[in-house]
């Protein structure tokens, strides 16, 4: 055998290959280490600067920012201007993309952003046309109010003159790899007051409790005669329950009617408008991203879900330790990334006449002034007012003309595009009735209302209305009249509310407080609480809404409004407390109909009996209203531990499962393994009530569903107990199904170690971005999302973390942020919101609360300038340009 010689100038193969590989390697290091500089500096390069002095156009004189360890700022100006500009270049500086998103949304034109994929939703938002009523209302502001809002979008746009694309925020870095061609506009003042429309409609509560129950009516029953349908819909849709559960203000009180003067904030505010004329429709232009209108702008605004809602509550200092009132607030909304909620204080360094703002809470980014919060006199909180302000109307249309008393008026038309990044324009027609936007033809849900003729909810009324129909020709299609649809005064209240002084100053504002309606709690330094129901809530003619009314006969029209000085007010009750969680505000007795979809007051009730029990004990301190917003008790839970103990369940796993119930004390807390059980039992029992069905049931509301599956607890006979679908005879056998399949569940989830499990863990949140961290593509939602974060809670608990039964145990909706505030001392008031001050990812404000919020945890925050001044760690002055 022979061998070729090696010429030694050849290097060996396995050399060649070492030295290539080690080429390789080192190019593909020097590539990782040159990809990782770029994403840290495209990363970085978006992070505000917050120390040392900026040069700005437009600012009168100096601007102090002064920002704490988590990054909230205190402002400090000398003239209102100032102030505003500096506020929204500092909503600029954390929040702008989250600001820019959000007036695409109230515009409907996301397309521009992010393609043909968000077309359909934003036909649909389009033809709502709320940036059109936003200009209306910055038309109609007073020149007070409009010069904030201008000062606001010159802060704005003084940040954009010095940052564009991926220096103003990570996200458009992103975008511009899908969309290079996408331009930053400037902000206008319409951007903001906008954005009280997308509030409105995530608080809107009704609409979807109206569509099901006509949906229900169509399947169930002979639209002429829907007794039994009706009595089903009576059964799951029960009253409230006025004999367990509190109303907020159980006796009206007598107050000094609102002084139509005017103030130095708001000099020249208008008085709210009549609400005539509705400015808007809906495209014939089929969906093509979402199964319901309602889906498809809750894709991007959050839908109206379980958990949406909010506690209030504000003791007096008859029952306070410091003998000075306590307030407590906390909203829940749809959890997003970075929260909804940004922490603000507004201070003019010489409080007058010109500059009278000393006010500090949370800010909506992309909006001038406080929503929540306090001044140096008075505090106040809101929670959702859940009346009744959105009506589906059933028309009779005949081309371009619809039927009205007798006769056909002609259509309401307008065209509108819709320009798509990267695709063709869309062209939109839309229509309008008296009524507002119609909206059947663009989903199952309205046009199977529209096809069932569902309307009013009187047997005679509809027969009636059935043979007046039955003479006019054309077809029937669906149309909805809601308070947001019409011009407004909310923009202007938000800034008398942060200079009222008193109470009268309270209640001139929330006369102005119109969309959306919110209940109002109140304190203030001289010891008084209160309350006042606000909004623009309509005074109906032949129906009352809870089902659609036929758009045809004006008799069910809308009147008037009630007016404000016969909304409920309460001031300094005998209680010595008023509590408010979105339950029933006044008896049935009251003058006007408010709503029959109430929450069920199960939060309410329950905050009411903490704060008997611990002032009983003991003066009440602001630490006693952090724990009490942190209570977690299940009250269809302590209910469903109790009943189960009768039942006879199969299995040793089963057995073992439901015996845990027994010596569990209903809370839902993160770590409790009998919390998690209880939740899955409950879980199933819903659906095999209610979804497990031929035909389902509506199971959306767990506060609804305590009260409808406690009167079936207590009623073994009810036909619902029986269920052929899944073979159940009987309350029993159903009760003993569910045990056994939450078992199997849970096994499923977390393993057959029952030791081991725990609620925390399956109701967690994950943090999702609000645009890219739903893009489908991993590498970039872990760029912005966050989590996931073990949460205890749950729905229609005082701890309201909402989840969706049939869907998942994740929390979809949160309490938003947590505030106690201590009218003894501004400076001990403690807060907390989901994420952090800044809307950059990776930031370190990015979610530097979260760990505190998902504990309930919250921390002080200075208020007065000695406090703020020691709890500083930067400070950014803004100094006009030389």
């Amino acid at each position: 055998m022979t061998t070729e010689p090696v010429d030694p100038a050849r290097p060996r193969l396995g050399a060649r290959i070492g030295r290539i590989a080690f080429l390789v390697v080192a190019g593909l290091t020097v590539i990782a280490v040159a990809a990782a500089f770029f994403v840290v500096w495209t990363i970085q390069r978006s992070f505000p600067q917050t120390s040392g002095e900026l040069q700005v156009d437009g600012l009168q004189s100096q601007v102090t920012v002064q920002r704490d360890a988590l990054g909230v700022p205190t402002i400090t100006a000398d003239s209102s201007a100032d102030l505003f500009y500096a506020q929204g270049y500092v909503h600029a500086q954390d929040r702008f993309f989250e600001m820019d998103f959000r007036r695409h949304v109230t515009s409907g034109r996301v397309s521009e952003m992010f393609g043909e994929s968000q077309a359909a939703t934003d036909m649909f938002l389009r033809t709502l046309g709320w940036r059109d009523i936003a200009e209306q209302e910055v038309e109609a502001l007073d020149d007070t109010s409009l010069a904030y809002y201008q000062s606001y979008a010159d802060g704005v746009n003084a940040y954009l003159t010095e940052h564009d694309g991926a220096a103003a925020s990570l996200e458009y870095a992103v975008l511009g790899m899908q969309n290079p061609d996408y331009e930053i506009e400037p902000w206008e003042p319409a951007d903001s007051v906008a954005w009280l429309k997308a509030m409105a409609w995530d608080l809107r509560t009704n609409i979807e409790d109206e569509i099901e129950r006509a949906i229900l009516v169509a399947e169930t029953g002979d639209a002429t005669a829907p007794d039994d349908s009706l009595d089903l819909l009576e059964q799951l849709y029960p009253a409230y329950p006025f004999d367990e559960n509190p109303v907020i203000v159980p006796k009206i009180s007598t107050v000094p009617a609102v002084d139509a003067g005017t103030d130095a904030a708001t000099a020249s505010l208008t008085d709210p408008g009549d609400g005539d004329g509705i400015q808007n429709a809906v495209t014939t232009v089929e969906w093509a991203e979402a199964d319901t209108v309602i889906e498809a702008a809750g894709m991007l605004l959050g839908d109206a879900g379980e958990g949406i809602g909010s506690n209030s509550w504000v003791v007096s200092g008859e029952l306070t330790e410091s003998g000075m009132p306590l307030l407590a607030n906390d909203p829940h909304l749809g959890a997003a990334l970075p929260s909804v909620w940004y922490q603000v204080q507004l201070r003019c360094s010489t409080v007058s006449e010109e500059c009278p703002f000393d006010v500090s809470g949370f800010s909506f980014s992309g909006m001038p002034g406080v929503v929540i919060g306090h001044n140096d006199r008075i505090a106040w909180g809101f929670t959702n007012l859940t009346t009744d302000v959105a009506d589906l109307y059933v028309e009779r249309v005949d081309g371009d003309q619809y039927w009205r008393d007798g006769a056909l008026e002609p259509l309401e038309i307008r065209e509108e595009t819709i320009e798509v990044a990267g695709g063709d324009d869309i062209d939109l027609t839309i229509r309008s009735t008296v009524h507002g936007p119609i909206i059947s033809g663009l989903t199952d849900d309205f046009t199977a209302i529209a096809e069932g003729e569902v309307w009013a909810d009187d047997t005679d009324i509809r027969q009636g209305e059935t043979d007046a129909a039955a003479g006019m020709s054309g077809d029937y299609a669906v149309s909805l009249r809601w308070t947001a649809l019409d011009p407004g005064t909310t923009a202007q209240a938000l800034f008398a509310m942060n200079v009222a002084q008193d109470f009268d100053g309270f209640r001139k504002a929330a006369s102005l407080f119109d969309v959306p309606a919110q209940n109002l709690i109140y304190a203030d330094v001289d010891g008084n609480i209160g309350y006042q129901a606000p909004g623009r809530l309509p005074i109906r003619g032949a129906g009352d809404g809870w089902l659609p009314q036929p758009g045809w006969d004006s008799a069910y029209d809308w009147t008037d409004y009630i007016p404000f000085e016969e909304l409920p007010v309460a001031y300094n009750p005998s209680s010595g407390y008023i509590v408010t969680a979105n339950n029933a505000i006044v008896t049935d007795d009251y003058d006007h109909f408010l709503s029959r979809d109430w929450d069920y007051g199960y939060r309410a009730a329950r905050i009411a009996h903490l704060i008997e029990r611990k002032a009983a004990a003991a003066p009440l301190t602001a630490a006693d209203l952090r724990d009490i917003q942190n209570d977690n008790e299940m009250w269809i839970g302590k209910k469903l531990a109790t009943v189960m103990g009768d039942v006879d369940v199969e299995g040793k796993g089963p057995q073992e499962a439901v015996a845990l119930l027994r010596t569990w004390d209903a809370q839902n807390n993160a770590d409790s393994p009998a919390a998690a059980y209880a939740n899955v039992l409950w879980s199933n029992l819903v659906l095999n009530l209610f979804a497990n069905r031929e035909e389902p049931l509506p199971y959306d509301s767990q506060g609804r569903l305590f009260t409808v599956v406690d009167a079936l607890l207590d009623d073994p006979a009810d036909p619902l107990w029986t269920n052929e679908q899944i073979d159940v005879s009987g309350m029993e056998e159903m009760l003993a199904l569910s045990a056994e399949q939450a078992y199997d569940e849970l096994v499923s989830l977390q393993g057959n170690v029952s030791s081991r499990w725990n609620w925390g863990s399956l109701h967690a949140i994950t943090l999702t971005n609000e645009t890219f961290g739903s893009s489908g593509i991993a590498p970039i939602e872990a760029l912005f999302n966050r989590g996931p974060y073990p949460v205890g809670g749950g729905a229609s608990v005082v701890n309201a973390t909402g989840w969706m039964i049939g869907e998942s145990y994740a929390t979809t909706t949160v309490p938003s942020m947590r505030m106690v505030i201590d009218l003894a001392d501004f400076d001990a008031s403690s807060w907390n919101h989901l994420t952090g001050a800044s809307g950059h990812a990776f930031h370190p404000h990015y979610v530097d609360q979260t760990d505190n919020w998902a504990a309930g945890i919250q921390t002080v925050w200075a208020y007065t300038p000695d406090a703020v001044d020691e709890a500083t760690v930067e400070t950014l002055v803004l100094s006009p340009r030389k």
